[in-house]
């Protein structure tokens, strides 16, 4: 499943993170690559524990955990404190699929990466290139969103970001080890609980509501792990 949840960022807020951004001590990105990954990874990150990344990571992970988009489709466990990068002046991704687990640095939990999500700072007209292509069953998908929104889907994917010929394109980066492990599992959950808020809207008191929701949460106590 690929989600796109828009506006969890306003204008006014992506201008003063972009400017912040752009003012900050960058590092070589392959500091949080592994030994594959590394050769493939060529951008610029802000450290674990940067004092901006934190502060930009924990406003985004409070708009998170009260987006009903993100919380039905994720079903969220453990969130990996956000990163911040930087592509620019040919900087690129080579396809790969991200570690299976992450341990964020002077923390000993350790997070499963279920998935991938990617949160832009830079809109698509300040920057070439810099696509994020992720490949599922559907085909190879390029994702290049307004700066505020965000992009989730499954960590077992194949993906890569283009190269930025022009501009730069700062964004947030993360990963969520979800209650519900696989992917089809989270998909069908998702669409169940889409179909229950719509027939709540629509037909309140239809009596196939309490069937459904109840079959929804014994779906999800027969899936879940804590």
């Amino acid at each position: 499943m690929l989600l796109h949840i828009p506006g969890l960022f306003s204008r006014e807020e992506v201008l003063r993170i972009r400017q912040a951004l752009k003012q900050a001590d960058w590092a070589d990105g392959k500091v949080t690559a592994g030994y594959q990954s590394a050769k493939a990874k060529h951008n610029l990150q802000l450290p674990e524990g940067h004092p901006l990344a934190q502060e930009i990571g924990a406003a985004l992970l409070e708009r998170l955990w009260k987006n009903p988009q993100f919380m039905s489709a994720a079903l969220p466990h453990k969130v990996f404190p956000p990163l911040l990068n930087c592509y620019t002046a040919g900087g690129s991704f080579d396809f790969h699929i991200d570690n299976a687990v992450r341990q964020p640095r002077g923390n000993p939990e350790r997070v499963r990466t279920d998935l991938s999500s990617t949160l832009f700072f830079s809109d698509p007209d300040e920057y070439e290139g810099g696509e994020l292509e992720i490949q599922d069953t559907f085909g190879t998908r390029q994702v290049k969103l307004p700066a505020g929104d965000l992009v989730l889907y499954p960590g077992t994917s194949l993906h890569k970001v283009n190269a930025v010929t022009h501009g730069a394109r700062y964004a947030a980066f993360f990963w969520t080890q979800s209650l519900v492990r696989e992917d089809s599992q989270r998909s069908l959950l998702f669409e169940m609980d889409a179909a229950i808020q719509s027939l709540t809207r629509d037909v309140p008191d239809h009596p196939a509501l309490i069937q459904l929701t109840g079959t929804y949460h014994n779906l999800l106590r027969r899936w879940v792990e804590v």
